[in-house]
């Protein structure tokens, strides 16, 4: 089974924002694992992007915060592919046991409406390259 192997030690930065103090790796699909996503100190995250509305079912800071931060790290880096990303971000889930119903809503919403991020990030990498 896949595996968070350090601790998550973030520091808030300002609303909805957190940076990560120390590097935090999660080993996909097995543990130990060739495959291993190591997010660098420094990285920002917002944990899962919720609408404030449905705060009151879903934090955005939960169990699942660990499996947000990888894939944040994963749509910001595109070290996968979107698809990769959104299923690395289930699995995470499913190791941190979050509740099957919330996987799924939030996985369901990070394939419908995720795109918006993806492609924020792609943009801000094809500007840096000019």
């Amino acid at each position: 089974m896949s595996q968070f192997t350090t601790k998550l030690i973030v520091e808030p930065i300002g609303k909805n924002k957190w940076q990560l103090q120390e590097g935090f790796e999660y080993h996909v699909g097995t543990y130990p694992s060739d495959e291993i996503i190591v997010v660098p100190p420094g990285f920002i995250t917002d944990f899962a992007s919720i609408p404030k509305i449905f705060w009151p079912i879903i934090d955005p800071v939960g169990k699942h915060g660990k499996a947000a931060v990888i894939h944040d790290y994963c749509y910001y880096s595109a070290c996968y592919s979107r698809l990769r990303s959104d299923r690395i971000f289930l699995e995470g889930m499913e190791v941190l046991e979050v509740e099957p119903w919330k996987r799924q809503v939030m996985f369901h919403g990070v394939v419908t409406f995720g795109w918006f991020a993806w492609y924020k990030h792609r943009r801000r990498e094809s500007q840096n390259k000019q």
